[in-house]
């Protein structure tokens, strides 16, 4: 077994090795970035459309995903989150299906409007048949398991609408899960029904995602499923103690030991203390600012605020360094099969890190990678090598 783990070890990238300035991205890099499908664990443009109504087929002046600067990064294969917030589980009938629905819906009218630009991928056979063609591929996610409702045929009738993956939970608990950012937990972890949910998704060929629930609920999914799992977009917990969003160690080493997959994400929020440290500070002075100007709430309030506050308090933004440490970080206990991207663009406002700050910039981190001395197979596993290879696990393992 020492011989093996040695062994293990010397196949690794030598972590935090010294690099090259990745603000630079060599020709290698970006060819590798190009060739290369990278598939995306997460990415909000779905919910952003909804509200923005923006054309994503070209270049356009917010959000950080459209189709140009995701052909100039390389990221062909990105993972519509079809997003149900949790203002939809408000009762029996709080509208959580038909919101799903009106997503998937408007995934699919992308491809409908573009058909030169995007086509909605159901299997890796697909992802594959449409980046070659020069297409953007949009496999669907599901954030949330509140549309499942209590009707388990409801699994079979999301798989059959396109979506194939699903996270049991997102802000507040629900009928299935409890959420890693709601302190009420009624279930410890899974619901019965939950339990079930995660079966039925195995049997119907849906991924099972863990970013988003409680601790107790990632064991449990960790009990119950028979196939592989994937974090769509969480980083390590290590650098940000106490933030239960993100995965401990013993968290990462289960989910690769599951055969699954962490994809990390880009949110300086998840990558670093010290951004969640300035966000609760200015969270706390615009309290007060409000208690004390007697000013009524409002977003654009806050954005003004904000602005003004940040010109002597900078936001600490990470960069594609601390990135690349959540990916080491990752590496080194689940192994280099069980790491992916999930970068959570258009989900995470203002907090990506600098050389990260749209779909454009991929590769900066493959150079980045390349720099801290991972092979060109190995940067292929964590573009898109391990998350296809779950998802034809999962595939091959449907029963249904």
């Amino acid at each position: 077994m020492r011989a093996l783990l040695i062994a293990a070890a010397a196949a690794l990238p030598l972590m935090g090795a010294a690099h090259a300035d990745w603000r630079n991205p060599s020709e290698d890099a970006i060819r590798l970035a190009k060739e290369t499908i990278i598939l995306d664990g997460h990415i909000d443009i779905p919910y952003r459309i909804q509200r923005s109504g923006e054309d994503i087929s070209v270049r356009t002046d917010k959000g950080d995903f459209d189709y140009v600067r995701a052909m100039e990064g390389g990221l062909d294969a990105p993972f519509m989150a079809i997003y149900v917030g949790a203002n939809f589980q408000r009762d029996a009938d709080g509208g959580a299906k038909e919101q799903a629905d009106a997503l998937i819906d408007l995934v699919r009218s992308f491809e409908t409007n573009h058909p030169d630009k995007f086509a909605v991928a159901t299997s890796t056979r697909e992802v594959k048949k449409i980046t070659k063609a020069g297409k953007i591929a949009l496999p669907m996610g599901m954030e949330n398991g509140a549309p499942v409702g209590d009707d388990l045929d409801n699994v079979d009738y999301f798989y059959e609408r396109g979506v194939r993956y699903m996270g049991l939970a997102h802000s507040k608990a629900n009928l299935l899960s409890d959420s890693s950012y709601d302190v009420n937990r009624p279930h410890g972890g899974l619901s019965p029904l939950g339990v079930e949910v995660v079966k039925r998704m195995n049997d119907v060929g849906i991924i099972v995602d863990v970013s988003h629930v409680s601790d107790e609920a990632f064991y449990d999914i960790m009990e119950t499923t028979r196939l592989p799992a994937i974090a769509s977009h969480s980083s390590a917990r290590k650098y940000t103690p106490g933030f239960e969003r993100n995965m401990d160690d013993d968290m990462i080493k289960a989910l690769g030991e599951n055969g699954g997959v962490i994809m990390i994400n880009y949110g300086s929020s998840f990558l670093t203390q010290e951004f969640q440290e300035w966000n609760a500070e200015f969270r706390r002075v615009f309290g007060e600012y409000i208690t004390e100007s007697g000013q009524e709430f409002s977003n654009e309030l806050m954005a003004a605020y904000e602005k003004t506050y940040r010109e002597t308090n900078p936001k600490p933004f990470a960069d594609v360094d601390v990135v690349l440490d959540h990916i080491d970080h990752a590496v080194a206990l689940a192994g280099i099969n069980h790491v992916g991207l999930g970068s959570d663009y258009d989900g995470v406002g203002d907090s990506l890190p600098t050389g990260l700050k749209d779909a454009s910039t991929m590769p900066n981190l493959v150079q980045g990678l390349m720099d801290r001395g991972y092979s060109k197979r190995q940067i292929r596993k964590i573009l898109s090598g391990n998350a296809m290879r779950v998802w034809r696990k999962v595939e091959r393992g449907r029963t249904r």
